[in-house]
């Protein structure tokens, strides 16, 4: 069986993909409850744990926390500058799973390259409120996926 949100193939009856994550079921899975708001230092905790994820989504909150960590950072003269380096490669991932949490490809991000008017369109996108309950990128990471 392939995962429906990375193709990856995986193990005859598993309950999750092991590199995206999202559930593997036969059956329907309905959003539940409202997850707690990611907090700042789970944000943290989540960028760099999804070091390399381009996969599945992030909620606003999640963003959000993470690009005021890293403007923190930039704002150390020196040390800033180096750890800056360490944050691009989870930032752009980050902005990656932000986009599919509004159903957009991550590729999008390629717009920080057109100034201005760019920007304006992914800090808009950032604000946005992302699509309630599953889309083509993954679960809802607001909800807790009940079967």
């Amino acid at each position: 069986m392939n995962c429906p949100t990375c193709n990856n193939e995986t193990e005859t009856g598993a309950q999750f993909c092991g590199i995206c994550g999202t559930t593997l079921s036969s059956e329907e899975v309905t959003a539940g409850p409202e997850q707690p708001r990611v907090g700042f230092g789970e944000a943290i905790i989540r960028g760099f744990s999804n070091y390399f994820n381009f996969y599945g989504r992030a909620t606003k909150a999640e963003y959000w926390w993470w690009a005021l960590f890293a403007f923190l950072v930039g704002l150390i003269p020196f040390f800033g500058e180096i750890v800056g380096l360490l944050l691009l490669i989870p930032g752009f991932s980050l902005g990656a799973r932000r986009l599919h949490d509004i159903n957009k490809s991550g590729w999008w991000q390629l717009l920080w390259l057109a100034i201005i008017i760019g920007w304006i369109v992914l800090i808009v996108w950032a604000i946005k409120q992302g699509e309630t309950g599953p889309n083509r990128y993954g679960p809802d990471p607001r909800t807790t996926p009940r079967s």
